[in-house]
């Protein structure tokens, strides 16, 4: 129980997706706990009683909140050994700016493209506000393949920090082009082989959700609480 490592999560969440991506590459074994957002159980009520929402890092009984809080969790409580590097990398930077650089864009995934994410499926296509979101989306994409520049992963060589952030929402990418018809690979080439590139890695491979079950789950939630 002392070293007990649970995930309450949900199987599409990008957000939970990140924090599984981000144990593995740490090698860290733990339980997942698939939760249902419509009925919600006691345990994630009771560990995450401000937002009660997924996901929440269980550690020996204590609750870690919001997903780029637990990554950083994660990150300083498995700190890399001499012996067991490639078990257990360093995600985030270990230089003072290019560690705030991430954490900046860290939240602008967070922010902006989940906005414009949001805004494809709840609005009413055909809308002038539907329209201004395909634009900003495009807009978010570009920014974000504008600082990965030439670089194989956005903190360079390695796979890191904003990569674990970033990856879980290529599996939305199908979702985005049937929302906001458009191509990613047009507008962003370079993001979508830098997706594809770190879908060549175990921890990504193995987590992320089918980008038609993705469709569908936008679908779903467009049918449920989109513009009618």
């Amino acid at each position: 129980m002392a070293d007990e490592v649970v995930l309450l999560d949900l199987w599409v969440s990008p957000f939970g997706q990140r924090c599984r991506i981000a144990l593995a590459e740490k090698g860290v074994e733990y339980e997942y706990s698939e939760q249902s957002l419509a009925d919600k159980s006691d345990l994630l009520l009771r560990s995450n009683p401000v937002h009660k929402k997924v996901p929440v890092l269980l550690h020996a009984g204590r609750p870690v909140c919001e997903s780029l809080v637990i990554l950083e969790y994660i990150d300083e409580t498995w700190p890399p050994e001499p012996e067991k590097k490639k078990e257990s990398p360093r995600l985030l930077p270990g230089d003072p700016y290019a560690r705030a650089r991430a954490r900046f864009w860290a939240d602008y995934v967070d922010r902006k493209l989940f906005d414009c994410q949001t805004r494809l499926w709840k609005l009413r296509a055909g809308d002038a506000a539907h329209e201004q979101a395909k634009r900003d989306m495009a807009e978010a994409l570009g920014a974000l393949e504008a600082e990965l520049g030439e670089r194989d992963y956005f903190g360079g060589e390695a796979f890191g920090y904003l990569d674990v952030v970033l990856v879980p929402f290529v599996a939305w990418f199908h979702a985005y082009e049937r929302l906001a018809g458009f191509a990613v690979a047009e507008i962003c080439p370079r993001l979508v082989a830098w997706g594809e590139r770190c879908k060549g890695r175990d921890s990504v491979a193995k987590t992320l959700t089918d980008s038609e079950k993705v469709y569908e789950f936008a679908l779903y939630l467009k049918a449920k609480f989109g513009a009618k």
